[in-house]
């Protein structure tokens, strides 16, 4: 195992080290975040010996015992890039924690099957990552604002597919108030647009020219407005329908939140999801309103500083 302490003044490495780990320290007050992190550390690793495979987890995860075991499989049947469950530890623990419980539960467990039986490709995610050693040697980490959409959609142009594995399961912790997680969704809204300026276009065209639905289904993707950005389009298309007397943007309301509904339900129900993240979902008028004004703030241009940690817990 090998872990990377990113400009840390604390006690990570000596911890890690006695739990067995080689401990790379690195010190960049330029170049910071994550993706800075990962690329710097691979570089050592590939250097230090030669390994067939590559996992990636986050310094808070909790995997599941199985995890390996799974991946193991998956690999020797000749997957390359597969990205696991990637869920909420202690989702029942908050109410900001449940709701992003169920979004992710959506996104990160319901979506990637269906791309799945579509043939298309399962996205990356961050944490839970596993990659073919060629692969990871082949294609240099990133350093962007979501490293990990960018990294996919780079492995989709030249050919790659990220499978799958609803059974390996890891759970990370998230930011317990929408406060709190305030910076982390600034910085995923802000790289979410430079990668859909980046990337899609390039997509389209490859897409068209080899006539392949991965690439399509790639592109598509990442025009997708976030689950939040539907609901609340849903909510006042409803609204405006029964206050303008226009059955139309009345039926458009209802037929997209109930499309909505059953989509994050089914997610809910599969997942086996704990029934205090079903209750979280009674806040949702709260989150829309604090999520509808960052989109403003990203849209705006403001807070544009570079990668700041978020906090976690409380």
């Amino acid at each position: 195992m090998y872990v990377v302490a990113d400009n840390c003044s604390d006690s990570t490495a000596m911890l890690a080290r006695q739990m067995g780990a080689t401990v790379f320290e690195r010190f960049d007050s330029e170049r910071r975040g994550k993706g800075y992190a990962l690329s710097w550390l691979l570089e050592r690793v590939w250097a230090d010996g030669d390994y067939d495979a590559l996992v990636i987890f986050d310094a808070d995860t909790v995997v599941d015992p199985a995890f390996l075991r799974v991946m193991d499989a998956r690999l020797a049947r000749g997957e390359r890039v597969i990205q696991s469950y990637y869920t909420v530890r202690d989702a029942e623990a908050s109410h900001g924690a449940g709701l992003r419980a169920a979004a992710l539960t959506a996104v990160h467990f319901l979506r990637p099957q269906g791309r799945e039986v579509l043939g298309g490709s399962a996205g990356l995610k961050g944490n839970g990552m596993v990659f073919a050693a060629e692969i990871a040697k082949a294609h240099p980490w990133p350093a962007s604002l979501t490293e990990d959409i960018e990294y996919h959609l780079e492995l989709v142009l030249a050919g790659e597919r990220v499978r799958f594995a609803p059974d390996a399961v890891i759970a990370a912790e998230m930011p317990g108030t929408l406060g709190a997680s305030d910076t982390q969704n600034m910085r995923w809204e802000r790289g979410r647009i430079e990668m859909v300026r980046r990337f899609v276009p390039q997509l389209l065209a490859a897409a068209l020219r080899k006539r392949s639905f991965l690439l399509l289904d790639a592109a598509i993707d990442q025009l997708i407005p976030p689950l939040s950005l539907l609901v609340a389009g849903g909510s006042g298309a409803l609204i405006l329908g029964l206050v303008l007397g226009s059955a139309t943007a009345a039926w458009l309301g209802a037929t997209t939140l109930l499309g909505l509904a059953l989509y994050l339900f089914t997610g809910l129900v599969l997942a086996r999801a704990p029934g205090r993240v079903y209750l979280a979902l009674l806040y949702t008028p709260l989150y829309l309103v604090w999520k509808i004004g960052l989109y403003l703030r990203v849209l705006a241009g403001r807070d544009r500083q570079g990668w700041v940690r978020t906090a976690r817990g409380g």
